[in-house]
């Protein structure tokens, strides 16, 4: 019998919505995955690794290869130095980093602050580790939303023993600023508990926005988890390749748990991760340009069918107020106009978000066009 803490989390709305769109021959909008595939080289670097036997167990660390790549990338990319063979661990997937650190620095009993609405398995991964979630919303901010400064002040209580945060912040797309950055990073140093920072859309911040990092501010580098992966960057999200940044302390207790959850991440796929790390930043600045094309052309069109489409800075999705239940909007989507979406009432504890829907644009300009065909008819 499945245990108390699981039971919330038996079933995935992604699961629901990726059926419905089989069942019904749907454009799939709703789980964020791209339909092209990343740069070639990459790809021949994995296929090459293949035939040459990198098929087998690896350091728990990870490759030594990988790890040099990913912190040389920060360095280069952020001016953040970290030690390759201490402060950083590859992981299957930032999800797997996400928990591994929840599971390695939270004690059963202990509070976890997230920011709502969330990633499907923030709270998942919270309910693992034996602690409790406390959420903190956020809310609008003219046609886009930002965070309760106020309420997450009031949600930190003597059992907070960390804070799960994501900028550009999925599903809603909003970028935290930098006062909102200060704040958490205040308020970290001033109560003593760590922040474990999900970066994965750092490469996809768009208008020339620079990529912000909490683990910049005064005092918090010693104190942050940065947890970051190539799947949104590079279009690999079934690699499932990820790590985790931090002081040793911290990498360590993350390295304690992901080491008896996966043991280790693909061996083939990290050669050419870190290849494309080191010479495929072109390609990815390129993708984040037509990701903003597909945001706008997809967004302009929801809000030409008469949706309240909310901004969004960066990432995979564009939010839209349909105005009546969402839940329900999303499970009919399907059957009856062929495209799947996401209700944001799924990612939320709160009724709140219950009229919004969350669309993926991380596709061909042909699909997108299509699905705006679709849902116009």
């Amino acid at each position: 019998m499945l245990v108390q803490r699981l039971r919330p989390y038996s079933s995935s709305v992604f699961g629901e919505m990726s059926q419905l769109a089989v069942t019904h021959g749907a454009i799939d909008l709703g789980q964020g995955f791209p339909d092209y595939e990343g740069p070639r080289a990459m790809l021949d670097r994995a296929r090459e690794a293949i035939a040459s036997g990198v098929n087998h167990y690896t350091s728990a660390k990870g490759q030594p290869e990988l790890r040099a790549a990913v912190v040389a990338e920060r360095a280069r990319h952020l001016g953040e130095r970290y030690d390759a063979a201490t402060e950083v661990v590859v992981t299957a997937g930032a999800t797997e980093a996400l928990t591994a650190a929840l599971l390695g620095l939270v004690e059963p009993g202990g509070e976890v602050i997230l920011i709502e609405p969330f990633y499907d398995s923030y709270p998942a991964a919270v309910a693992l580790a034996g602690a409790t979630a406390r959420t903190v919303a956020m809310v609008p901010d003219g046609d886009g939303f930002t965070l309760d400064l106020d309420e997450l002040r009031a949600a930190i209580t003597p059992r907070t023993r960390a804070l799960l945060l994501n900028s550009p912040h999925n599903p809603t797309g909003s970028l935290l600023s930098d006062a909102d950055l200060a704040t958490i990073a205040e308020l970290a140093c001033e109560h003593d508990f760590p922040v474990i920072s999900d970066e994965v859309y750092e490469h996809l911040v768009f208008d020339e926005i620079p990529h912000a990092s909490i683990a910049a501010l005064p005092g918090m580098r010693e104190r942050t988890v940065v947890v970051s992966a190539p799947a949104k960057t590079f279009n690999v999200t079934g690699w499932r390749i990820g790590w985790a940044l931090g002081p040793e302390p911290l990498i360590t207790a993350v390295l304690a748990a992901k080491q008896y959850l996966t043991f280790v991440p693909p061996a083939p796929f990290q050669p050419a991760i870190a290849y494309a790390l080191e010479h495929e930043q072109d390609w990815a600045a390129a993708n984040r340009v037509a990701l903003h094309g597909k945001y706008l052309l997809l967004s302009n069109a929801l809000r030409d069918r008469g949706f309240d489409v909310k901004r969004s800075a960066g990432g995979y999705f564009v939010c839209a107020d349909v105005g009546t239940d969402g839940t329900a909007f999303c499970r009919d989507l399907p059957a009856r106009s062929g495209v799947a979406a996401i209700p944001v009432a799924a990612l939320s504890h709160r009724s709140d978000w219950n009229t919004l829907v969350r669309f993926a644009y991380c596709k061909k300009d042909a699909t997108l066009r299509e699905a705006i065909s679709r849902l116009g008819a």
